[in-house]
Formats: structure tokens, sequence, C-alpha cells
């Protein structure tokens, strides 16, 4: 099988996967429309009549849907792979040309995709409930996200061969609210003590950070800490992803 008619089964069987769907894209723009749709008219989110914010609700919920719903997509590439083992589809496919890293670039590609339709969709509702931003703004944003991502989509391939289906679910759910929680996903992670230091050694802690460009930011949100946090993360995760298919494969 050549690399890329690969591609073209991974993506058809993704896109034809209604669970997928539901939880990976569908999930965070009900949870959206749930929180930010209430609040469409408030422009000053979390502020009173006499502390002024300036945060446009349905902004501010888009943004930090963002960082969580990527998130989500790009683990769940992980699913699909534990699913593929069960059925013994890897061993067939290592019966065919198809290379280690046309195997892995392909994962990685099909995760990006799916990751890259969630933010889209996110976009969209955003755009109906009036978000507006400059273009720079959106490119900005979006392209440091799909960087952030990196260890998140090794971490689902290293996952997939790893575990079980039945224990997909639970690591990828259980994961993914602990990685959303400690990465101020739901609330703002301010301050400066021991907490706060143990959250910015978590990848996504800067996912979050990325997102939060949309709210007005500008430079780099990052600094030399965010981009040593994440080098350190996608290389980690990247080597994990390689061990537990190596391993995967010399069982058969």
């Amino acid at each position: 099988m050549s690399s890329a008619t690969y591609l073209k089964y991974e993506l058809l069987r993704s896109f034809r996967n209604k669970r997928f769907f539901i939880f990976s894209l569908g999930f965070p723009v009900i949870m959206y429309f749930l929180l930010a749709a209430p609040n469409k008219h408030d422009h000053n989110f979390g502020g009173s009549d006499t502390v002024h914010t300036g945060l446009f609700a349905p902004q501010y919920y888009m943004v930090g849907l963002l960082a969580f719903g990527a998130m989500i997509a790009a683990l769940a590439g992980g699913a699909r792979i534990a699913a593929e083992r069960s059925v013994g589809w890897n061993r067939q496919l290592r019966l065919t040309p198809l290379s280690p890293r046309a195997y892995f670039r392909t994962k990685v590609l099909t995760s990006y995709l799916m990751a890259g339709c969630a933010i889209v969709l996110l976009y969209a509702s955003g755009s109906v409930l009036g978000v507006r931003m400059p273009f720079g703004q959106w490119v900005h944003m979006t392209w440091l996200v799909l960087l952030a991502l990196i260890p998140f989509a090794a971490m689902g391939i290293a996952l997939g061969h790893l575990l079980t289906v039945d224990s997909m679910g639970p690591a990828m759910g259980g994961g993914t609210a602990l990685f959303a929680f400690l990465g101020g996903t739901w609330f703002p992670l301010v301050g400066d003590g021991l907490f706060v230091h143990l959250c910015q050694l978590l990848p996504s802690y800067w996912l979050v950070k990325a997102g939060q460009i949309g709210l007005g930011g500008s430079g780099d949100p990052w600094g030399a800490k965010g981009w040593i946090v994440m080098a350190a993360w996608s290389a980690a995760m990247a080597g994990f992803a390689m061990w537990t298919y190596r391993r995967d494969t010399q069982r058969v």
C-alpha cells in the first residue's frame, strides 16, 4: 500500500466514524453554544459596573474551547490505532510496502486534519455569535495552536500502541480533562506560586496561551520558557511514540 493510498483511506475512515464526529468535533461546538449563546450580548464578560474587562463573552469561550477541542481531536488518533490493533489491521499493514516513516507521517497528518476541522468549526461558531478579529490575529493564533499540538499528536500515537481499546477511552477522557484543568482551559492561571510553575511545565498550559492571542494578545505569548517546554515535550512524545510502535510491532 502506498503512502497516498493509506492517507486516503485513513481520512475516509475517520470521516465515516460517527462516534469520532460526535465526541471529537461535535462536543466542543455543543459546549460552546451552551456556554456562549446565553451571553452573546455581554461585552464586559467577568466585569461589573465599576470594573470593565472589555471581554466579549463568545470570544472568550471560543478561545477557551479552542485548546480543548484541538487537544481532543489530536489525541483521538490514538483511539483509532488501538482499534486497528485489536482487529489485526496494523499487522496487515506491515505486510505491505508501507514504511514506518510513511505510517507515522500519515497518522500525524490525519490527527492534524481532524484538529483543523475542530478549529474551523469553533471559528465558524464564534463568527455566528459575532466574534470578529483582524485577519492577522486569526492567523497568528491558528499557527501557534497547531504548533502546540505536536506533543499531543505524538502522545495519541504512543497511547494507541500502548493501550487496548477498552482502556483508551478512560485514558483519553481522564488525560484530556487533567491537561485541560492544569493548562488553564476552564479558569485563568495567575500568580507566581508553585502550582502555577508546575502547570507551566505542561504543554496544555502553552496551548491555552497560544489560543489567548485571540483575546487581544500580541507578540510572542510563550517566551523562552514556553518554547523550551514545548520543544522538550515534542521530542519526548515523539521518542515515546517510536518506542511504543517498535515494542508493539516486535510482538508479532
